[in-house]
């Protein structure tokens, strides 16, 4: 079982446990979004999710991992590697932390770079990339802060309560 250990939280793969929180988050339509979501999702098609989730990300081009709290195993958020390419061995990055309360409070920041380090020296990645609204300034600032720089902006890409909005796009090349 992946899991990614930092100072205060830890990154682990998805268990059947976590069924409510990935139901609870895939179903936030505030975050649709950011996740290209249309519909909700039933619990029953979540739950054939998490039993498949022991795919490997070269089978699936997807690894979600549950970020946790240390001494707790109840999930804050997840964190995505998506889109993954092993041939131009690069992927997308996505992350969440569901509560208020837990945001602005680092382990997002953590979670990244715990993703990062793996993504380059375990998947030996030459690449990363993010998606992300030009609006969302604590994602532009996490992702700038961890060496991503803009490359782009797509003009009115999002379609959000009845408004286009543009998306920046992050990148990060790994050249060690």
């Amino acid at each position: 079982m992946l899991t990614l250990t930092g100072k205060n939280i830890y990154l682990r793969a998805l268990e059947p446990e976590d069924l409510e929180f990935v139901y609870a988050v895939e179903n936030d339509e505030t975050v649709w979004h950011v996740s290209n979501t249309q519909t909700p999702y039933s619990r029953f098609l979540i739950k054939q999710y998490l039993e498949n989730a022991q795919q490997d990300i070269y089978e699936a081009r997807q690894l979600r991992l549950a970020i946790c709290k240390h001494g707790a195993f109840r999930a804050i958020g997840l964190i995505d590697l998506f889109e993954y390419d092993p041939r131009n061995r690069r992927a997308g990055v996505g992350i969440l932390i569901k509560d208020a309360a837990d945001r602005s409070q680092g382990f997002g920041a953590e979670a990244l770079e715990l993703l990062i380090q793996y993504a380059f020296s375990h998947l030996s990645l030459h690449q990363l990339f993010a998606n992300i609204a030009t609006e969302n300034e604590a994602s532009l600032a996490l992702f700038a802060n961890f060496g991503f720089e803009q490359i782009g902006i797509k003009k009115q890409w999002n379609l959000v309560k009845g408004q286009y909005k543009d998306e920046a796009i992050f990148q990060r090349i790994n050249n060690s």
